[in-house]
């Protein structure tokens, strides 16, 4: 139904750069937030994400649903990377820590 709209009106292509960006954007926050917070032990938390969403982006009929499940679910499994290379960003001073999280090693 979402694919027929767009493909009518030949949309698919702009709405789901659009999507893309959006997703990508709201994930650079999350890394920031998620790394501060619980450091790098949530790293799973962005495997299950991903394992999950691509699971989805398998399983949905619509071409536009399962193209933003997929970009979702690859965008958490690249945040797991952004996570560890987060934790260097601190480590360098270029974001703060969190004074109440113990140092991870």
């Amino acid at each position: 139904m979402i694919t027929e709209f767009l493909g009518d009106w030949h949309l698919f292509g702009i709405v789901t750069g659009l999507c893309t960006f959006l997703i990508i954007g709201l994930f650079h926050p999350v890394v920031i937030k998620c790394e501060y917070y619980f450091g790098v032990k949530c790293w799973w938390w962005f495997l299950l994400l991903g394992i999950v969403m691509c699971g989805l982006a398998v399983w949905v009929n619509d071409l536009f649903l399962s193209t933003i499940f997929g970009v979702t679910g690859f965008c958490g499994f690249w945040t797991i990377l952004e996570i560890f290379e987060q934790r260097e960003r601190v480590r360098k001073g270029w974001f703060p820590a969190n004074p109440k999280r113990k140092k991870s090693k």
